[in-house]
C-alpha cells in the first residue's frame, strides 16, 4: 500500500515524517480535504489573518502529487452599515 506525507506550510510549517499508509491517491486526496478542514478549524480565528495556507501531499520518495492551497482574508469594513 502507497505511503503519503502530508506536510502543511503556514509559518509554522509541519513536516509529516511518518506519512500514511492509504490504498490509492484518491483516498489520499480525501484524506487531505478532511485533515486541511481539522487543521484550520483549530486555527480559528488566527486562519483570517491572511496568512497563506498550504498542503502538499507527497510519495516516499518525496515527489509532490497535489497541494491544497488555501487563503482567507477578513475587510472588517465591507461590514460596518
Amino acid at each position: 500500500m502507497p505511503r503519503y506525507f502530508f506536510n502543511v506550510f503556514d509559518g509554522a510549517d509541519v513536516i509529516d515524517e511518518d506519512g500514511t499508509d492509504l490504498p490509492d491517491m484518491y483516498v489520499a486526496q480525501a484524506q487531505a480535504i478532511r485533515m486541511s478542514g481539522e487543521l484550520l478549524r483549530e486555527m480559528g480565528v488566527k486562519y483570517w489573518d491572511g496568512t497563506h495556507w498550504r498542503m502538499e501531499v507527497s510519495n516516499i520518495k518525496g515527489k509532490i502529487l497535489f497541494v491544497l492551497q488555501l487563503s482567507a482574508h477578513e475587510y472588517p469594513s465591507l461590514l460596518d452599515p
